[in-house]
């Protein structure tokens, strides 16, 4: 691979936010969640993303980043390597709890 066929950092981070805009969000809003884009190492090829909404405290939310968000990501964002998720820890100041099963005996 030449220098001319590498891309920048910017390249990427454009087209990790559009897949998650287009091809994530749809299905974790239905959901009542959110992933939004924190950060992306060149070095490593790791995305940082943000769970807000019910994906925040969703015990599911480490499936849905393993089998669907990664993959998806990885497959039209070659450079992603894999995805880390960290939960919204300013949900409370947005004025929402992070995940609470509607059922109490859920807990």
């Amino acid at each position: 691979m030449t220098m001319n066929n590498l891309r920048t950092q910017d390249e990427i981070i454009k087209d990790i936010k559009t897949v998650l805009e287009e091809k994530v969000a749809p299905s974790v809003a239905a959901h009542n969640g959110a992933i939004g884009f924190i950060d992306f190492a060149m070095d490593t090829g790791v995305a940082t993303l943000k769970l807000s909404g019910s994906c925040s405290g969703c015990a599911m939310s480490k499936i849905t980043l393993q089998r669907g968000v990664e993959t998806t990501l990885k497959h039209y964002v070659p450079e992603v390597q894999s995805i880390v998720g960290e939960d919204d820890t300013d949900a409370a100041e947005q004025g929402y709890k992070p995940f609470v099963p509607k059922d109490p005996r859920d807990l």
